[in-house]
């Protein structure tokens, strides 16, 4: 009979330390999922930031081609100009001097305005306005008008 008690105790201890040791397995299963859960949004929540770097920096780069696309596209402009002024080709003296004196009266009638603007108005963002106005104009249409220089050749 003790080895039949000693059988029982037995089996009893070991499914007692089965039950206790499938605990402590369930247990040591939950810390590590949640070891791992927040692994998960640790790494998820990097990548989200990486993410948003790399948004921010494409920002930047759209931005940057834009303004670049407006920059040529200003000189292709003035290009151009100068290119029109320069193709007058042959006319009657009058109205190549009627001509000419365009870009001077419109840059007195913008600075007139101008001036009346800030007399009238006397409010800081309109004024700068029309001030970045008439000078981005001025300097449009006067930037490039200096004398060209004169080739001179050598003869043989």
């Amino acid at each position: 009979m003790a080895d039949l008690l000693g059988l029982g105790l037995d089996a009893a201890a070991g499914g007692l330390f089965g039950i206790v040791g499938t605990a402590l397995g369930r247990a040591a299963g939950y810390f590590e999922r949640r070891q791992a859960f927040k692994h998960e949004v640790e790494r998820w929540s990097h990548e989200y930031k990486l993410h948003e770097l790399q948004m921010a920096a494409n920002q930047q780069e759209a931005e940057l081609e834009l303004a670049i696309a407006a920059q040529q596209g200003s000189w292709k402009g003035l290009e151009e100009s100068i290119k029109a002024d320069a193709a007058i080709g042959e006319a009657s003296k009058w109205v190549i001097n009627i001509l000419r004196l365009v870009r001077p009266v419109l840059t007195i009638l913008l600075w007139l305005i101008t001036g009346w603007i800030f007399a009238v108005t006397q409010e800081g963002s309109i004024v700068e306005a029309a001030v970045f106005a008439a000078t981005a104009a001025t300097l449009w249409w006067f930037g490039d008008r200096a004398p060209k220089p004169i080739k001179l050749e050598m003869s043989s």
